[in-house]
C-alpha cells in the first residue's frame, strides 16, 4: 500500500533501486490527489487538453493492470474503466464517467498496484514474458513503468498547480 513517499536509496542493489523509484512515483501521484474535491479531481489541465488528475489515476490503474498482470503474469484482466476497449490496445482510462469518484479510482489503482507487486515479487529481473511476438523482461517492465509514472507525475504537478497553486510535492 502506498502510504508515504520515501526517497529511493542512493546506493542499493538493482531491484531495490527499481522498485524504490517506482514506489516513489506512485506515492507522488497519490500525494498530488490528496485533499482534492471531486470537482477539482475532474478539472482539466488547460484547453484544449481534457487531462485530469482523476483521468491520470484511472490511466495508471490500467497501466499497472496491463504490464504487471496481462503482460508479466499472463492474466486475463479486462480493461477497468472502459470495458469495451481492446485489452491488447493502448492503456486507456483517461475518459471520465459520472459514476467514478476519485476515492473509487484511487482504491482501484491501489488494488492494481498491490496485485502487480505480488505478481512481480517472486520473479527475477531477468524473467521474461511474451510480448508483441517476442519477449520482455521484468527489468524492462519496471523501467517502462518508472518512465510512465515520471511523465505523468509531471502532468499531475501542472494540473495540481492549476487547481490550487500547490506544486512541488
Amino acid at each position: 500500500m502506498i502510504t508515504e513517499r520515501l526517497r529511493p536509496p542512493p546506493t542499493a542493489d538493482e531491484r531495490t533501486t527499481l522498485t524504490a523509484w517506482l514506489d516513489f512515483y506512485r506515492a507522488t501521484i497519490a500525494l498530488k490527489c490528496d485533499g482534492l474535491t471531486e470537482e477539482q479531481a475532474r478539472t482539466a489541465s488547460a484547453a484544449p487538453s481534457p487531462l485530469t488528475l482523476l483521468g491520470l489515476v484511472q490511466h495508471l490503474a490500467e497501466v499497472e493492470r496491463n504490464w504487471l498482470r496481462r503482460v508479466l503474469a499472463g492474466e486475463d484482466a479486462p480493461p477497468i474503466f472502459d470495458p469495451e476497449a481492446d485489452p491488447d490496445g493502448p492503456d486507456g482510462g483517461f475518459d471520465l464517467s459520472p459514476e467514478t469518484t476519485l476515492a473509487d479510482a484511487l482504491a482501484i489503482w491501489r488494488g492494481e498496484v498491490e496485485h502487480g507487486d505480488r505478481n512481480a515479487a517472486a520473479l527475477a529481473l531477468d524473467h521474461t514474458s511474451p510480448f508483441l511476438g517476442g519477449e520482455v523482461s521484468l527489468r524492462w517492465i519496471y523501467t517502462h513503468l518508472i518512465a510512465e509514472y515520471a511523465r505523468h507525475c509531471g502532468h499531475a504537478d501542472l494540473i495540481r498547480e492549476r487547481i490550487d497553486g500547490r506544486a512541488g510535492v
